[in-house]
């Protein structure tokens, strides 16, 4: 007992584990470094007697070992070994598949990616978790992996079409980083017929001797019925769509309207003449505005839905509004974060109604800089619903019949209006990166499909309601900030530097400069935008700078706004559909009443898992309006439009159609006789032979040749180049004509504010 005593004892976090466990084991990294000092691999009983496991401590000393290897610490070999992973040379990673069937492993460590072959892939799906060790390196000078062991399936459910081939029944993954087919148990077929679209439950994963197997759990219907899309695109994307029950009923318990009980301690703003503005078919408003002139500048006030009262940490709502992260805007669907009784309702700010609101009231200079503001819950009542081309109206046609019918809101609406101009100029002092995109909306027939797509245009109710927005979440992160609170801050990171040497060489071709040497600032890339304002290939030189730019995310470490130009920005401004800007509530309140807010997360974490939610619904979206436009292109088959070189790959170059906003590939093989070199520096293909070059921004000529429906791809060739006298002297900066980027839009006209 001495020994084991004294052996144990030695374990560097014996009091951590005592702090932790009643019963205490060896710590992993005490195993781990008993496993290490004995040089070799070492039996389960015989690390069993190294460590003095006793008999009542076995079962849970395997579930630590079972652990460490689920964790990639550990593994066992043939012999059932145990193995110090670090003493292997082998790499944990996630797989991430190619519609093609090879794959690559994405190492967990942040090492270059590892090429998988066919072979190898055929023992995992897209997503899974592997142990791999580097085989050699392949034809293109990357690393290539050989699969030591699967410790994580990422696939238990996938949503697919169903086929049927010679008696045997299969499904095609609508994700098609999944390219194996999985096949159909014998009687599992839950009466789905062929050409289906179904979910289907795995029964046995892949492995290198056979396929996947599974049996199918629900019926979605044909392909082509309306809103399947969406359907397929809930689940391929794993997207939670149904409130569970203990959701459900927590939101049904809440009282429809506000009661005596919740004014404790908020201030009453029922007099403000507080408005909410927002596009024609939003049915969420989050947020009001009122804005008055005093004294050196003007008073803004933005009353912000007060979601954080209804929504309690780790009840059965904030549960659930973790897993969505965020509400996602479908074409004629949202899935909502919150039940519709508190998103549609309760903490949605109709007109006429009181609601509770957190309110960050600020003082804006006559230059458009905060000064001082204040945060406080409140009870607000908002006067009108306006919309974006309402406010336009009135603001350009004061004496008009739309002005007149709401001549109360008008002088408030002029104030917000003369703020929107300060705000703009300080904007534009800050430096904060302004690029113009082209937002579109899909107009539907009664059957579902697209009739049209349009251009949404931006007037000065949207930017002016944006600049509020701003404001409010500028103040949120200095607010936290300034308390040393702990939050999610929206942080957007400027290039890497190896993105910033090819925009570098990319401008130097136009004889242009970006500024601000090895770290340039937001207000180097507005210098820059500005100065080629106007130029015939300004659209493709925007894009190219934009594309520079890394994604913003949530993270705890404030490292500030790249693109906005602040220091410090979070989001406050949309409670009801980011969870993010929840969680930033909640910290405001504890630090209003002298406390420290607990989130039922790490905040790493959370910041981690919203960042994703947010790409997760990005991706869905896209797959959506992607599989939307190919029903839609399915009728233009054949037909010639115009259109501009969008993006350049070694495989081809994707054109966006000038007013339908569709976009399709020129494979490499349409574009002649000639060996094509891709270069990505220069955004360009160009021919060893003939010296065509091919760029993004070029204007062409296509025809539409095929609509893939399953595979959601629009094929076009090339019926001719729209040339210019000087097209060959691009070097210089003549391209034709703007390439512009057509941004997705949201329905519902929702703001997004970085």
């Amino acid at each position: 007992m001495k020994k084991k005593n004294n052996l144990r004892l030695q374990d560097p976090y014996l009091e951590r584990e005592r702090e932790q466990y009643e019963h205490p084991l060896p710590s992993r990294e005490f195993i781990l470094q008993i496993l290490t000092g004995q040089g070799a691999p070492v039996g389960e009983e015989e690390l069993l007697q190294l460590l003095h496991i006793e008999a009542h401590e076995e079962e849970l000393f395997s579930r630590r070992l079972r652990a460490m290897e689920r964790d990639g610490q550990i593994m066992r070999n043939r012999k059932n070994a145990i193995c110090v992973m670090d003493k292997l040379d082998l790499v944990k990673g996630k797989v991430q598949g190619h519609p093609d069937g090879f794959g690559f492993l994405v190492p967990e460590n942040g090492s270059p990616d590892m090429f998988l072959s066919e072979k190898e892939m055929h023992k995992v799906l897209h997503g899974d978790v592997v142990m791999v060790r580097q085989s050699g390196i392949d034809r293109r000078g990357r690393p290539e992996a050989k699969i030591v062991e699967v410790l994580e399936r990422a696939n238990n459910r996938v949503v697919g079409r169903l086929y049927e081939e010679h008696g045997i029944r299969f499904i095609v993954a609508e994700n098609r980083r999944i390219s194996q087919d999985i096949l159909v148990a014998p009687g599992e077929s839950g009466g789905a017929k062929a050409g289906q679209v179904v979910v289907l439950e795995i029964l046995q994963h892949p492995d290198k001797h056979a396929q996947p197997i599974g049996r199918i759990v629900e019926v979605l219907g044909n392909y082509a019925d309306p809103g399947m899309e969406i359907e397929i695109a809930l689940r391929k994307h794993d997207l939670p769509h149904e409130f569970p029950r203990d959701a459900e009923k927590q939101a049904k318990q809440i009282p429809p309207v506000v009661g005596a009980s919740d004014w404790e301690g908020r201030e009453d703003i029922r007099n403000l003449p507080l408005v909410t503005i927002d596009g024609e078919t939003a049915r969420d408003f989050d947020d009001a505005v009122y804005c008055a002139p005093e004294k050196g500048g003007y008073r803004l006030v933005v009353a912000i839905a007060d979601v954080s009262h209804y929504v309690q940490t780790n009840d059965a709502l904030d549960r659930e509004a973790i897993l969505r992260g965020n509400s996602i805007y479908f074409p004629r669907r949202v899935i909502p974060m919150l039940p519709e009784e508190l998103s549609n309702g309760l903490c949605s700010l109709n007109p006429q109604v009181d609601r509770l609101c957190m309110v960050c009231d600020m003082h804006i200079s006559s230059k458009g800089d905060i000064g001082k503001y204040r945060f406080y819950p409140s009870v607000m009542h908002s006067k009108a619903r306006l919309t974006y081309t309402q406010v336009a109206e009135m603001l350009a046609q004061p004496d008009g019949a739309l002005a007149k019918s709401n001549a109360a809101i008008l002088p408030h609406l002029q104030h917000l209006h003369e703020l929107f101009q300060k705000l703009l100029k300080a904007r534009e002092k800050r430096g904060a990166i302004d690029f113009e995109t082209i937002e579109t909306q899909m107009i539907f027939t009664d059957q579902g499909k697209i009739e049209r797509i349009v251009p949404v245009v931006r007037n000065d109710a949207h930017r002016l309601i944006e600049e509020c927005m701003l404001a409010a979440n500028v103040c949120a992160a200095g607010y936290l900030h300034e308390h040393k609170h702990t939050v999610l801050y929206r942080i957007h990171e400027g290039p890497t530097p190896e993105k910033l040497e090819a925009l570098r060489e990319f401008l130097g071709e136009f004889g242009l400069q970006l500024g601000g040497g090895d770290e340039p600032q937001a207000g180097d890339y507005a210098k820059l935008l500005k100065s080629i304002k106007g130029r015939p290939d300004h659209g493709l030189l925007q894009t190219v700078m934009l594309r520079s730019l890394r994604q913003a995310k949530y993270e705890p470490e404030n490292v500030g706004h790249f693109g906005l130009g602040y220091e410090a920005y979070t989001h406050f401004t949309s409670p009801i559909r980011r969870y993010p800007d929840l969680l930033v509530h909640r910290a405001i309140k504890a630090v209003l009443h002298g406390k420290q807010y607990n989130p039922a997360r790490k905040w790493a974490e959370l910041g981690a898992h919203c960042s994703m939610t947010e790409r997760r619904a990005d991706d869905a979206t896209r797959d959506v309006e992607a599989w939307l436009k190919c029903f839609y292109m399915r009728d233009h088959l054949g037909s010639v439009f115009t259109g501009t070189v969008s993006s350049v790959t070694n495989f081809g170059m994707f054109i966006s159609l000038d007013d339908l906003y569709v976009e399709g590939l020129v494979h490499i093989s349409e574009l002649g006789k000639d060996y094509y070199q891709f270069d990505a520096a220069r955004h360009q293909l160009l021919g060893e032979r003939t010296g065509q070059r091919y760029r993004l921004g070029d204007r062409v000529q296509v025809r539409v040749v095929k609509v893939d429906m399953e595979s959601t791809k629009i094929d076009f060739v090339l019926d001719g180049i729209i040339e210019k006298p000087d097209r060959e002297k691009t070097d210089h900066g003549k391209v034709s004509q703007p390439a512009k980027k057509a941004a997705k839009g949201k329905a519902g006209g929702k703001k997004r504010h970085g």
